[in-house]
């Protein structure tokens, strides 16, 4: 390394020393990944582009980025030219636990502060639903209240958990607030009954990301059914829509214009109404060729998300979101070049590295496979190197599994690495049904 350097002054420490492990910047963030998984820790979401700012001074690494970087490349933090800020001794030879990303069964050190995590924010929301209801085992305005509480945190909170662990909490809380909806008066009955819908229409969407598609069948007619049932119109409308999803996954086109249509038929004006049309009836029109209709649809939502403001959250409809789905409908009528363009503008609007920027630029590698199929599996590949299994939704595993088969028989290097990398990406469900 010290002769590397000698050559080429103008390197950093941080560069040479990966240049001298013989890595490149999409392998050195491998590593770094391997890092994180031996400490039981989901991998940040470090990229090759902010690798590069690091390497030449446009960005420095938080501490947390400089001791994993540290112990990846086999050096000490000043022989790569990070300077420690002694968030702990720099000297210690056993650092204490990090908070960032800890899977699900960690346990919580209190004697620092942190974000909320998987393993200490998520289980205290159900451990009060628990509590009201121990309270008031009849229900009462405050368990209502509550439970609204509880839903609109899983919703915002959708896409910071994996799946699996997400829907053993929420299921947890369903079961609670059932429990007390028998012993309660009919106006906290209907109140609860209403979040309940709510919960088992999440409980849909996590099963549909599983890739449990009867599962998701069921919870989502149990929430429509609820909606209808206690009018609240928007959960009809919603669940009518998640319904055409898993409808359209299985190919059922019938099914699924029946149920975006019927969801439009519930929807509010204005955000709602995007989101069915976007989102539901948008890729069923799209699969069955109806080009104008296709059209039509994306005039009407385009014009809708204008003047509608965006709304965050699983229950919510967002530009980003929007500009995904008329990127897929681009696709599957085979207009590659719109396609493309629709999918950069959902990137941009998408924060990194969340479910949505996946997507978007899984379409966008559909969109290129033809014409630069070299850039389409290194887009893949970047994914892959960026968001562990356990956070890869089976609709990201679905786009991935058209990609690797655009590419098949491929001899770039991209290409025949990302086919070896989704022979052994793991399921989301292990064979004995337990989640990887």
């Amino acid at each position: 390394m010290t002769a590397l350097r000698r050559a080429l002054p103008e390197l950093t420490g941080l560069e040479a020393w990966r240049l001298a492990l013989g890595w490149s910047r999409p392998q050195a963030i491998r590593e770094v990944a391997a890092v994180y998984r031996t400490d039981g820790l989901l991998p940040a979401g470090l990229t090759p582009a902010t690798l590069c700012r690091y390497e030449h001074g446009q960005e420095e690494p938080g501490d947390e980025y400089r001791l994993m970087i540290s112990r990846a490349y086999g050096a000490r933090p000043d022989q790569l030219g990070l300077a420690t800020r002694c968030l702990w001794c720099s000297t210690c030879a056993s650092p204490p636990p990090l908070h960032y990303g800890q899977l699900q069964r960690e346990q919580t050190n209190t004697s620092r502060r942190g974000s909320m995590t998987t393993a200490s924010g998520l289980p205290a929301i159900r451990e009060s639903v628990q509590w009201a209801v121990l309270d008031a085992p009849g229900g009462s305005r405050a368990v209502v209240a509550l439970a609204e509480a509880a839903v609109e945190h899983y919703a915002l909170n959708y896409s910071k958990h994996p799946a699996a662990v997400l829907l053993e909490e929420v299921r947890g809380s369903r079961n609670l607030l059932s429990t007390a909806v028998a012993a309660a008066d009919r106006e906290t009955a209907q109140g609860l009954r209403r979040q309940v819908g709510w919960l088992s229409a999440l409980l849909g969407n996590l099963a549909y990301h599983l890739d449990d598609r009867a599962g998701a069948r069921t919870h989502l007619t149990l929430a429509g059914a609820l909606g209808e049932s206690t009018q609240e119109p928007a959960l009809t409308a919603w669940a009518s829509g998640a319904l055409a999803m898993v409808a359209t996954a299985r190919q059922d086109w019938n099914h699924a214009r029946g149920h975006a249509e019927y969801g439009l038929q519930h929807a509010p004006q204005g955000l709602r109404r995007a989101q069915l049309l976007g989102w539901a009836l948008l890729p069923t029109l799209a699969a069955l060729k109806r080009t104008s209709e296709v059209d039509d649809v994306v005039s009407e939502s385009d014009e809708i998300m204008q003047s509608a403001t965006e709304s965050p959250g699983r229950f919510g409809y967002d530009r980003a979101e929007h500009r995904l789905h008329v990127a897929e409908a681009h696709l599957t009528l085979e207009r590659y070049d719109r396609a493309a363009d629709v999918a950069r503008e959902s990137i941009a609007s998408a924060p990194a590295h969340t479910p949505g920027w996946v997507a978007a630029t899984l379409v966008l590698a559909l969109a290129e496979a033809r014409d630069t199929p070299d850039q389409a599996a290194g887009r893949a590949l970047g994914v892959l190197d960026l968001i562990p299994p356990s956070r890869l939704r089976a609709t990201a595993r679905g786009r991935l599994t058209r990609l690797g088969r655009l590419l098949d028989g491929s001899t770039l290097a991209p290409a025949t690495e990302l086919a070896e990398r989704l022979r052994t990406l793991p399921a989301p469900i292990r064979p004995d049904g337990t989640a990887a």
